[in-house]
């Protein structure tokens, strides 16, 4: 379906052109809800590590693998599921993501061991990542250009919600122990969610893709594997094991890895054949800055609420509702901020995101400051 399409045609009765805009909306409201339980998911196990450790007797090693083996997949799904969408269809791999994700979901919840949780969250990352880069792609063919600003704010708008409800909703769980299940509630939720969207999207969603035939780059998807995984498996690892030398010596192997990946895009290009990564975007100056502020807000902020939620509850012995609740001004601040965003559209870019910085990083100080004053009021 191109971009024109998403229009109603010259002629169409106005009837007909109403009803093929509330099934565009209506449709985009089922890859949104598919977004949410995914962002949902990121955050909602926060509140819920330390109850996940005494429960299992986990090792601090297990319960990072809980939450850092869910972003190391999806990190290395993204770029070939993404092209996976314009090959198979992204109506297709949305749907079978969202069914891999409540599957997931279900073995989270019913998981004996924490190496068996471990195992469920690899699969839910998986899952998330077959199902994610194609929420925004159907979103850019459902929708011409200038409906786009509107469809994409509501995209940050659920982010927002999502960072809202994620740690109140397994502070809620949790508080509420529902049928003695304690923390399984948080990953059982996401069931009849996923299940309402994929019936729904089956009927609402239309089908787009299947029309590149250049074919699946396997050495770039090995070689973009390859690099993430020997930046990311040390970072996880490397603290507990003391930085040994072979753990940054495959941190240094990313370095070679990527120019070969790079390499091996350029040949694709000059082949005439199709890019992973297309490297146009890398002589973008606009994109790589970004991309560069991109990674530096969300490597921080991450791992930011899962530090904060062991320091609430084991440090100061908050429940994981108390936990939530110390955090919720913060959500709260992404939703407006997501909301205020949409309505400025375009304007003032440069200025917002400076503003936004300066504000990030003085609140940030503001709460190292605090939490130092109460660590040295509990010693004394």
């Amino acid at each position: 379906m191109a971009d024109s399409a998403a229009e109603a045609a010259p002629g169409t009765p106005p009837a007909a052109a109403q009803a093929d805009n509330r099934r565009r909306w209506a449709a985009f409201g089922i890859l949104l809800l598919a977004s949410f339980i995914n962002l949902v998911d990121v955050t909602i196990i926060n509140v819920a590590i330390p109850r996940l450790q005494a429960s299992f007797g986990a090792s601090d090693s297990d319960i990072q693998w809980v939450v850092a083996g869910y972003v190391l997949v999806f990190a290395l799904g993204l770029l070939p599921f993404g092209r996976l969408g314009d090959l198979l269809g992204r109506r297709r791999l949305f749907l079978f993501g969202v069914a891999g994700f409540t599957f997931g979901s279900a073995l989270c919840g019913l998981a004996p061991t924490v190496e068996a949780l471990i195992g469920a969250r690899i699969l839910q990352g998986i899952t998330a990542a077959m199902m994610m880069p194609q929420v925004l792609a159907i979103a850019q063919v459902m929708f011409a250009p200038h409906e786009r600003a509107v469809a994409f704010s509501l995209f940050g708008v659920t982010a927002g919600l999502a960072s809202v409800s994620g740690p109140l909703a397994g502070g809620a769980l949790i508080a509420l122990d529902l049928w003695g299940l304690d923390w399984r509630p948080i990953f059982l939720v996401n069931i009849p969610i996923g299940l309402v969207a994929i019936i729904a999207g089956r009927l609402l969603i239309p089908e787009s893709g299947q029309r590149d035939r250049g074919g699946l780059d396997l050495v770039g998807v090995a070689l973009g594997g390859l690099t993430l995984l020997a930046i990311l498996y040390p970072l996880i690892e490397g603290r507990d094991r003391g930085w040994p030398l072979w753990e940054i010596g495959i941190m240094l192997a990313s370095l070679p890895l990527a120019a070969l990946f790079v390499a091996w895009q350029r040949q694709r290009r000059r082949a005439a054949r199709a890019e992973l990564l297309p490297l146009a975007l890398l002589r973008n100056r606009s994109f790589l800055t970004g991309i560069a502020m991109t990674v530096l807000l969300f490597s921080g902020m991450s791992g930011f609420f899962f530090i904060v939620a062991i320091f609430l509850q084991t440090g100061f012995g908050f429940t994981p509702l108390q936990s939530a609740l110390t955090t919720f001004p913060f959500a709260v601040g992404i939703l407006l901020a997501s909301i205020a965003s949409g309505r400025l559209s375009v304007r003032w870019p440069r200025a917002r995101i400076a503003i936004g910085a300066l504000v990030f990083g003085g609140g940030m100080a503001a709460l190292f400051t605090v939490a130092l004053g109460l660590d040295q009021a509990v010693d004394h």
